[in-house]
């Protein structure tokens, strides 16, 4: 029996697949919102923090 099988056994289960793909979205919004309006100065920054890390 595959696992689908189960799953649609589980009373409510929509609300899983709603909420989470709810806040995936959210999340999304939130870091590309973030992403244009930080400072240039500090996303350059960030950006060569792995290349200034000498071993």
């Amino acid at each position: 029996m595959k696992f689908i099988h189960y799953i649609e056994k589980i009373s409510g289960v929509s609300i899983y697949g709603l909420s989470s793909f709810l806040i995936f979205g959210i999340f999304f919004l939130l870091m590309l919102t973030w992403a244009l309006k930080a400072d240039k100065k500090m996303i350059d920054e960030i950006s060569r923090i792995p290349l200034d890390q000498s071993l």
